[in-house]
């Protein structure tokens, strides 16, 4: 009885994720055709040409409001340095080219990170990650109102007071839903967690039956969104304390699909990966949570450290529990060029002598670290990344990173023929085991590259067809829930193409279709491009044994001609 019921809850709430999302997918795949849509977000002049000038339309309403706090930011910043430039343009110059030529110089310098205390990062998780209001309140689309941290480690949440805000703005909750969230929330602060989960697991339950809004029929589907989300959180806060990440995976990944722009979300997710042991992808998460913090007009200084903090904590637990490569961090403040690149190579095989068989020069996006990272100056202080393996089979795969979009790292010498399922567990652990892991602790200092906007999710969704093959169902919707939750971050850390836009939307309905059972005709999208990607390396094998085998008939050709020759010779 009890299983049939689990099952009847999964089945509502897959359809209200969908319900939800579907709506959101063809909102941007209109915007993304809107080259000059007023509510499209603007972009600084810097920052599109950063990117190479492309255009983007963020298919949000949260967005939206993003837009507005930065422009507010940006004209109080752009009247200050005015008048500052009247009064010292010549000396900040000079000031700007001697830091310039600083960072130059500091080229072959490493970056060491300290080691933080445990303590220090429970300290964080207490005051932003396991958060009880007083007044239940939810992720609707408002500005930061924080008061700071207070005494016992709660801080303010998106919304302002209800004595300071107009209530008749904000949609209204439906009253069943209400009093079902608020008993939740009783329970919680009496610490009966399992109690707590089950009654916010029944109000997740009543508002994918529609019971979110007063008015549902006149509800947007960001408000409700906003609704699950919070619940979702709450999911989460709840099976951490329990000490059972493992549940809380999937809802921490699935509050992110819902509202991808509240940072607590990211944090969260952040602190279920740090208990999983997971560092890397806590690591970005943590960088995303500040980013977003300040992305969505977040200005208390004091967050953004403690956020900064936990974001380098799990840096460095990431690079002491890497065994199987080194990394070094090198500031850097001109273009790269190649003498520079083998000078920081020099260095790491000085610095690194027993990781020097694949040495890799991540050259597609400079990275950023939190001690330095601040996104109010475009572009933050970056650094150039070089890693080093022990094994060279460990890092050779990499270099398929910097000559394609959307490479393929499975080696499959036959890509006519289908996966045998001793080839496909080999696939599996080496996804899962070398090249998922490299990839994650790239990407937890790198905000955005030059990378395709989806090439950070692909292998994941590789991975997941993986394991669909072997049976292995939960693992499965883990990894794809953790998939859709970054596909639908990845609007607002990068400008995206049409194109882009596109794909995006395709991997997100697949995704969604996958979670759900449904099956199609069609191939899913990322199983055609991993197709296309091995056609593509069984093209480059065939060129390459092409050229050697062109090679070596020449060099026969030339040690026969000059036999003759000597022979000639000698009669």
């Amino acid at each position: 009885m009890e299983s049939c019921k689990s099952r009847n809850l999964e089945t509502t709430v897959k359809r209200v994720y969908r319900d939800l999302l579907i709506p959101k997918i063809n909102t941007s795949k209109k915007m993304s055709t809107l080259t000059n849509s007023p509510n499209s977000l603007e972009v600084s002049p810097e920052i599109k040409k950063s990117f190479g000038e492309k255009q983007t339309e963020i298919p949000t309403e949260r967005v939206k409001l993003t837009k507005s706090i930065k422009e507010k930011q940006s004209n109080e910043s752009e009247k200050v340095a005015l008048k500052r430039k009247a009064e010292g343009e010549e000396k900040l110059a000079g000031k700007k080219e001697a830091k310039i030529m600083e960072l130059d110089n500091q080229l072959v310098t490493t970056i060491p990170l300290p080691h933080i205390p445990l303590k220090n990062i429970m300290d964080v998780e207490m005051k932003l990650v396991y958060v009880d209001e007083e007044d239940v309140s939810y992720e609707f689309a408002q500005p930061y109102t924080f008061t700071g941290l207070q005494a016992t480690g709660q801080t303010a949440t998106m919304m302002p007071p209800a004595s300071a805000r107009d209530l008749t703005t904000l949609p209204q909750i439906d009253k069943w839903l209400q009093v079902a969230l608020k008993d939740a929330s009783s329970c919680y602060r009496q610490k009966k967690y399992a109690v707590a989960a089950g009654q916010f697991r029944t109000a997740l339950e009543l508002c994918s039956k529609g019971a979110a809004l007063g008015k549902p029929f006149e509800a947007h589907a960001e408000d409700i969104a906003s609704v699950a989300s919070f619940i979702e959180t709450k999911l989460v806060t709840c099976y951490l304390r329990m000490r059972k990440p493992d549940l809380a995976l999937n809802h921490a990944h699935r509050s992110i699909v819902l509202n991808p722009a509240y940072f607590r979300n990211h944090l969260r997710q952040a602190a279920v990966f740090r208990c999983l042991e997971r560092y890397s992808e806590a690591a970005r998460s943590a960088m995303i949570a500040d980013y977003m913090f300040w992305l969505c007009g977040g200005s208390e200084h004091c967050v953004s450290k403690l956020i900064k903090l936990y974001w380098q904590a799990m840096i460095e637990e990431a690079i002491t529990r890497a065994e199987a490569f080194s990394v070094m961090y090198t500031p850097f403040a001109t273009k790269i060029r190649a003498d520079k690149i083998e000078k920081v190579k020099e260095v790491f095989i000085r610095t690194h002598p027993a990781y020097v068989d694949c040495i890799y020069t991540d050259t597609q996006g400079l990275h950023v670290l939190p001690q330095t990272a601040d996104w109010s100056s475009f572009p933050p202080q970056q650094y150039l990344l070089t890693l080093g393996f022990k094994n060279k089979e460990d890092g050779k795969f990499l270099e398929k990173v910097s000559s394609r979009k959307l490479p393929t790292f499975t080696e499959h010498k036959t890509p006519f023929s289908l996966l045998t399922r001793e080839d496909t567990v080999r696939l599996m652990e080496t996804v899962g085991k070398r090249i998922l892991p490299i990839l994650d602790f790239i990407r937890s200092t790198q905000l955005n590259g030059d990378f395709h906007a989806c090439s950070g999710v692909m292998e994941k969704l590789h991975y997941a067809s993986l394991l669909s093959r072997l049976q292995r169902v939960k693992e499965q919707a883990q990894v794809i829930n953790q998939a859709m939750a970054e596909l639908a971050t990845v609007p607002y850390l990068q400008d995206i193409s049409q194109q882009e836009a596109e794909l995006l939307q395709l991997l997100m309905a697949d995704a969604m279709d996958t979670l759900e059972g449904r099956q199609s005709d069609k191939e899913r999208v990322w199983n055609t491009i991993q197709k296309v990607g091995r056609i593509e390396d069984f093209l480059y094998q065939l060129e390459d044994n092409f050229l050697k085998t062109k090679k070596l008939r020449t060099a026969r050709r030339q040690k026969t001609k000059l036999k003759r020759l000597q022979t000639v010779q000698q009669n």
